[in-house]
């Protein structure tokens, strides 16, 4: 069964939402002091990720949830009652290369913040900003960008996708920025990021894996393995080695940008769902229809994968040229690719992905799918559930499962644009 929601009561003055625009610390001081109590009724998926009806009551945090009349409530979504919404936690995307005209690898600051603004008001409450293979310099000089905006609290983090992979799977990375594993590279970049560094992609087989590992350990950085040619016996290696390091193991953008399986040759995918199945590894889908079919998602889905948009600036943008990095890109009946003929990332949001896999699985499996488990994987308690102290990030969507109201912690941005100059 499909959950529904009301549409929202919520009060709040100019400065709460002006509170956005603050350092992270200023804009939690100014929330605490104008923000007012919020309220969304009819039907959500609780924390168990089952199907309720209720009431939510919220400023920053979640406070209290009632219970109400399940069937009630689902009868006027399906009706298509403008008044009530399906209400799921906000969506969690940990790959993510930009939108809405900028790019996390190479806009500058306000298009940047352009880019994580309209991820968010379809959504994506939660967005780590992902970089590509660069020179040290470019990486350390990006991560100084992106921890700027972290720091104010449009990004939760940064991705760093690259450079220490396999340049036969660059896919649309520039091959001649990548490099061969090296562990103090990779602490410079962490330095420039403040903090903020929270995943890095690297292949299984490039040199100094263990090394980098054991700087992931060091940091709290998730090791998410692709853009490998890295045969079965390998990735797991890698994967051990993680696993008594205490490393939080992913695999990037599972199937595109490594070797399929060839039942002699298992190869990455099939180490990286074997692990996945054992609960020691999550594995990124991107299920937007164009880089995985959907009866592949289907094969690959369980408790451990989750959707992410590896999105970039051409999301939500028409068709046109673009760049990705140091790369061109061309992007045709929205399918974006590089020149070699390469996808060069996606054009998707978590939102159409929820309702693409919730077309066929049901709601709930889809907030696991777009929320709850990249939430788990990020390590994070306070979002991907909705439940009494957690974080008010909520969606509520339409009966087509359309995104009509976003609150991000608390507030509610729906339909919010970036016409702000920094």
């Amino acid at each position: 069964m499909v959950p529904i929601g009301y549409n929202i009561v919520l009060r709040w003055d100019i400065g709460a939402f002006m509170g956005r625009c603050l350092p992270t610390q200023q804009k939690s001081e100014r929330n605490m002091q104008t923000q007012t109590k919020g309220r969304v009724e009819g039907l959500y998926i609780d924390e168990n990720v089952e199907l309720r009806a209720g009431a939510l009551n919220f400023g920053g945090r979640i406070e209290d949830i009632s219970l109400g009349d399940v069937p009630a409530a689902h009868a006027a979504w399906q009706s298509g009652d403008p008044n009530v919404l399906l209400w799921v936690p906000g969506f969690v995307d940990l790959h993510n290369h930009g939108g809405n005209g900028g790019s996390f690898p190479n806009g500058d600051y306000d298009q940047c913040r352009a880019a994580a603004r309209f991820h968010r008001a379809h959504g994506t409450t939660t967005l780590i900003a992902s970089m590509v293979s660069g020179t040290q310099a470019e990486l350390c000089a990006r991560a100084e960008l992106l921890a700027a905006l972290a720091d104010e609290g449009d990004i939760a983090g940064i991705h760093m996708e690259g450079p220490f992979i396999a340049a036969a799977k660059c896919g649309a990375q520039d091959p001649s920025r990548i490099v061969p594993g090296n562990p103090d590279f990779f602490r410079a970049v962490i330095d420039a990021a403040r903090g903020h560094l929270r995943s890095i992609t690297f292949a299984p087989e490039t040199q100094a894996a263990a090394e980098l590992l054991e700087v992931c350990a060091e940091h709290d950085i998730i090791a998410s393995l692709g853009h490998t040619e890295a045969d079965y016996e390998t990735t797991l290696r890698v994967m051990a080695q993680a696993k008594d390091l205490g490393v939080t193991v992913t695999g990037t953008h599972l199937f595109n940008a490594m070797p399929p399986i060839h039942h002699r040759a298992p190869g990455t995918v099939a180490a990286l769902l074997t692990g996945s199945k054992a609960g020691d590894a999550g594995v990124e889908l991107i299920a937007d229809g164009v880089h995985l079919a959907d009866g592949t998602v289907d094969m690959a889905y369980n408790r451990r994968s989750f959707a992410v948009t590896d999105a970039m600036a051409a999301a939500g943008m028409a068709d046109g040229s673009y760049e990705l990095g140091s790369l061109p890109v061309t992007v045709t009946d929205g399918v974006a690719r590089v020149d070699s003929g390469a996808i060069a990332g996606g054009t998707s949001t978590l939102a159409q992905q929820f309702a693409r896999f919730a077309a066929r699985h049901g709601a709930e499996e889809a907030v696991r799918f777009t929320s709850t488990t990249a939430a788990d994987v990020l390590g994070d308690k306070d979002i991907g559930r909705l439940a009494p102290g957690k974080r008010a990030n909520l969606v509520g969507l339409n009966a087509q499962f359309e995104p009509m109201r976003v609150i991000a912690d608390g507030i509610d941005i729906t339909a919010a644009t970036d016409t702000d100059s920094r």
